[in-house]
C-alpha cells in the first residue's frame, strides 16, 4: 500500500527532478539578452525555475502537513487492487513502447491493440483484429502516404516494403 504522503513526496521529487533538468539544459544555450531580445535559454530556464520551486513548495507543505498531523495525508493512496488496475493499464503501454522501438510502429500497435481489445477488453477475436488492422491502415495511409509523416519502422515493415 502507498500512502498519501508517499505519493506526495514521490510526485514532488519527480518534478523537481524534472524542473532542475530543465534548468540545467536551458543554460547550454544561454540565459540573458543579448542584442536581438532573450537568448534562447531564457524562457525554458524559467520554467524549469518555476516547476523545481513549485516541487520544492510541495515537499515543504507536505511534510509541514504530516509534522502538523493531517489525518488525510496518512490515508491510503494506492491499494493492492489499485495497484493491479494501474499496472494492468501501464505494462501494455510499456510494452508498447518498447515494441515500437524494436519492431516498428505499426507492428507494436497491431499487437498493442490486439492484446489491449482482446484480453483486456474482452473482444472476440474478429473486433480486435479489425480495429487493429483499420487503425494500423489509417495511420499509415493518413501519415505516411497523406502527410508524409514517417513512424517508426522495423524488421516487418521492411520486409513487406512499406
Amino acid at each position: 500500500m502507498i500512502s498519501r504522503f508517499q505519493a506526495e513526496i514521490a510526485t514532488a521529487l519527480a518534478t523537481l527532478a524534472f524542473g532542475l533538468i530543465i534548468v540545467n539544459g536551458a543554460r547550454e544555450f544561454g540565459l540573458g539578452w543579448d542584442s536581438s531580445g532573450p537568448q534562447p535559454g531564457a524562457f525554458p530556464f524559467y520554467c524549469g525555475l518555476l516547476i523545481a520551486l513549485a516541487s520544492a513548495g510541495t515537499i515543504v507543505t507536505t511534510i509541514g502537513r504530516r509534522m502538523g498531523g493531517s489525518a488525510a495525508l496518512a490515508g491510503i493512496f494506492l491499494d493492492k487492487e489499485q495497484g493491479k488496475r494501474v499496472l494492468a493499464f501501464f505494462v501494455p503501454m510499456l510494452a508498447f513502447v518498447v515494441l515500437s522501438v524494436t519492431l516498428g510502429m505499426y507492428v507494436a500497435m497491431l499487437l498493442y491493440l490486439v492484446f489491449t481489445m482482446r484480453f483486456q477488453g474482452r473482444y472476440g477475436w474478429l473486433p480486435s483484429l479489425a480495429t487493429a488492422f483499420g487503425t494500423a491502415a489509417f495511420f499509415y495511409f493518413g501519415l505516411e502516404k497523406f502527410a508524409q509523416v514517417g513512424l517508426l519502422k522495423g524488421p516487418v515493415e521492411a520486409m513487406l516494403g512499406l
